[in-house]
């Protein structure tokens, strides 16, 4: 590949990351949809299943006032041929109510994304999220915020408070998603490198 055709399949990728937090966040499910391939799958905390079944359940959550923002930052982007792995930081940011108590809820990580180019189209073929950190703040700075000990450490460190608040509104948090270190995120990027030297086809670990 020349050095400006690089150039233009990375720029592609760009794009359609972004595309997914602009469309997503906007409600624009039709458009949102484009950005992933018929057999695209999503993993999240509280969803993990086709592209069609998150889309489906996040017009749910967003019809019943569930409110969840994306923001990104950098991307390393790592092509071959077809195929590519994007790693982007990310913040997620959820309000909610924890215990009475209207607060925001911001989890910084990754999205690790596994992407091929089919009929000349670069689409998402699965996205798992690396939950690094997250942290709870009430709206309103003068309210007093007190959660349950032992409920909050039920959850993973990267992402306990935005499990929190996540099972109060009734979601089933997955427990085991992928962190900053630990032999989740190593499998996950095992299965990256295993993916860009087509050994393998895109696949979440799981444990």
């Amino acid at each position: 590949m020349s050095e400006s055709g690089e150039v233009y399949e990375r720029l592609a990728i760009r794009d359609l990351l972004e595309d997914w937090v602009v469309l997503r966040d906007a409600g624009d499910w039709t458009g949102f949809r484009k950005v992933w391939h018929d057999d695209g799958r999503m993993m999240a905390t509280w969803t993990q299943g086709t592209a069609d079944e998150f889309i489906a359940m996040s017009v749910a959550g967003w019809e019943k006032g569930v409110s969840i923002l994306h923001f990104l930052g950098g991307t390393s982007i790592t092509l071959a041929g077809n195929r590519a792995i994007a790693q982007t930081k990310m913040t997620i940011s959820q309000r909610g109510t924890l215990e009475g108590v209207l607060c925001d809820v911001v989890c910084t990580g990754r999205f690790y994304d596994f992407l091929e180019k089919r009929n000349g189209r670069w689409g998402l073929v699965l996205r798992q999220p690396i939950y690094e950190k997250d942290r709870a703040d009430p709206v309103d700075p003068s309210a007093s915020l007190k959660l349950d000990q032992t409920l909050l450490d039920r959850f993973p460190a990267g992402y306990r408070h935005l499990a929190y608040l996540q099972s109060q509104i009734g979601y089933t948090v997955k427990l085991n998603m992928p962190g900053l270190k630990g032999p989740e995120v190593e499998a996950l990027y095992e299965s990256g490198r295993r993916y860009l030297h087509n050994d393998a086809p895109a696949v979440a670990p799981t444990f």
